[in-house]
């Protein structure tokens, strides 16, 4: 079997490293990451989040799309095709289940929520990462498909509808969200659109990238996402242009 990667490019992004820093602070005061826990990764694209979420246990992904499973495939991931709203899988096969910037993509959240709730095992947790306020509307949203953005108390009553217990809920990009705004206000002043590569227009993409981030400010950003990881593991931050959250199925 090939060797999962312990580090990929999107790593060393401002945007994945910060998210991945405070995703994880949040997930592990819920799930212990000691490698035992089933879990599936729904909408894994590529598997960028893959080699992180193995940390909880034996990770599966699923998408509906092929040319971004074939990337996860050959990064040794086991992936499958399919909609999330229609998991290929038993009730109750998964501990964690992960929708990380995925349900705003979907026409019908509820449903989604509803199959995961089904293959999530009775305790077990479901966490979901997804773009804030609809005011913020970029044309990375319009290029990415998105159906709509969330506050976070629409997005934890979409969960709780499905069955779903919410244990936690924080904004995130808390720390860079003024500059964020502004430079979102200035756009729409100015009418320039983003920098964006896309599957749809570009054959080399498997995903939508990044704007591309000038290494200093690549990392002065990433300075600033360490420091709001370490404040989102204890307090809910009140304000971001993204959501984390977790919540538990019921044991009964």
């Amino acid at each position: 079997m090939q060797k999962t990667p312990t580090h990929i490019p999107e790593d060393d992004h401002w945007w994945f490293d910060t998210r991945t820093r405070g995703l994880l602070n949040v997930l592990d005061r819920y799930v212990a990451p000691d490698g035992s826990h089933r879990v599936l990764d729904v909408g894994c694209g590529a598997g960028n989040m893959m080699h992180h979420l193995s940390r909880y246990g034996h990770v599966v992904g699923v998408d509906s799309f092929e040319k971004p499973l074939v990337v996860c495939r050959q990064r040794g991931y086991e992936a499958h095709r399919a909609p999330a709203e229609n998991l290929p899988f038993a009730n109750g096969s998964y501990d964690l289940v992960a929708l990380l910037d995925v349900v705003e993509h979907c026409a019908d959240d509820r449903r989604v929520f509803d199959e995961c709730y089904r293959v999530c095992a009775p305790g077990g947790f479901v966490v979901v990462t997804a773009p804030a306020f609809s005011w913020l509307w970029t044309d990375n949203d319009t290029i990415n498909g998105h159906k709509r953005r969330y506050t976070s108390a629409q997005l934890t009553s979409v969960m709780r509808a499905s069955g779903f217990a919410p244990r936690r809920a924080s904004y995130a990009f808390f720390l860079v969200f003024p500059v964020a705004a502004a430079l979102l206000v200035l756009r729409r002043l100015l009418g320039t659109k983003q920098n964006i590569a896309a599957p749809q227009q570009d054959d080399d993409a498997y995903q939508v990238e990044m704007e591309p981030t000038h290494p200093i400010l690549n990392s002065v950003l990433r300075a600033l996402g360490r420091l709001e990881a370490a404040l989102i593991a204890h307090v809910d931050l009140p304000v971001g242009s993204s959501i984390v959250a977790v919540a538990q199925k019921p044991v009964a």
